[in-house]
């Protein structure tokens, strides 16, 4: 069985490729993951990712409730954390929720991009 900390991150760039978009055109272009995957995020992005994921479980103890599975957790923490305006205010879990996002948003925005090595890079 794949620990906590694997299933979060999972989620996190799972997510983190669906939200973001190529750019590509005027209008943002393709979301990353309709031609990218896991498999393309630079070693230096992934391993930032890793320890941004394994931090914000650490600081939040999001791991110890039992409202977020480890998939919903890692989904919320990229959204709260880039301000899409949704992620963990929207599960209904007041107080708790409202210190989840407060947790993310101290993470401050990333952004991830194509590289001119053809790679996921995070900025």
């Amino acid at each position: 069985m794949r620990s906590y900390h694997d299933r979060f991150l999972s989620a996190y760039i799972e997510c983190a490729l669906w939200s973001s978009t190529d750019n590509a055109d005027d209008t943002g272009g393709e979301p990353l993951d309709a031609n990218y995957s896991v498999d393309d995020l630079s070693p230096e992005c992934l391993e930032a990712m890793r320890k941004d994921c394994a931090s914000f479980i650490a600081a939040s103890g999001v791991d110890a409730s039992d409202n977020w599975t480890a998939e919903q957790a890692g989904h919320d923490f990229w959204l709260t954390r880039n301000e899409h305006g949704a992620g963990f205010r929207d599960r209904g879990h007041g107080a708790e929720g409202a210190d989840l996002a407060q947790h993310a948003k101290s993470f401050g925005s990333c952004d991830l991009y194509v590289g001119d090595d053809g790679g996921m890079h995070a900025s």
